[in-house]
């Protein structure tokens, strides 16, 4: 490196990198808050916000429809659409990616293999109850909004059981409509009732 090259330490270099990097916290504060809000206030954000939460495993539509209603005030024709649309978008790429994905974690990242390993076994004891009826047995799993059941876990179960997407799809996605029209119901149900006990 040449002697020109080099600039002698100056203090007020030291102060003016302190400087940008406490304004970057409030910036990312801001833009946060700001995103909160968005969510939390906007009907567009507020359908975004209820999507993101019915993509989520084990939360699902069963989640996100009472979220959506209950939490964020959105009426019906608003949350059931965003709920279903938020929780089927996952499904297509578990069934057809997710096998190749567990190879892959057990060959990189084998510190996951028990996680890998809990996955498909849970996957193989679902799809013993899809199995025997398969694509009615796949959409009547998918519909029964309980703990355990949901798009993620069905389309878990159709991948292993080596259904076809354009055949595995359809009754994950009547399967999500008809949980959709039950926690719709329950959802109703249960702000009306809770509108009445005040």
């Amino acid at each position: 490196m040449r002697a020109g090259n080099t600039r002698p330490y100056s203090p007020l270099t030291g102060l003016a990198k302190k400087k940008r990097a406490h304004n970057v916290r409030p910036c990312k504060k801001k833009v946060t808050m700001e995103l909160f809000q968005f969510l939390t206030t906007t009907t567009g954000g507020k359908c975004l916000f209820t999507m993101l939460v019915s993509m989520l495993p084990i939360i699902e539509l069963r989640g996100g429809v009472p979220f959506g209603m209950a939490v964020l005030g959105l009426p019906s024709y608003l949350a059931f659409p965003a709920a279903v649309m938020g929780n089927l978008i996952p499904a297509p790429f578990i069934i057809v990616y997710i096998r190749r994905i567990f190879e892959l974690m057990r060959k990189y990242l084998p510190s996951l293999n028990g996680l890998v390993d809990k996955l498909e076994k849970k996957a193989h004891l679902k799809g013993k109850k899809v199995q025997k009826y398969q694509y009615l047995g796949l959409w009547l799993f998918v519909a029964i909004p309980l703990p355990g059941t949901g798009a993620w876990t069905g389309s878990l179960a159709a991948a292993f059981l080596g259904m076809r997407l354009k055949k595995a799809m359809p009754a994950v996605v009547l399967g999500v409509l008809t949980a959709g029209c039950i926690m719709l119901g329950l959802t109703h149900m249960g702000i009306n009732l809770f509108s009445g006990a005040i």
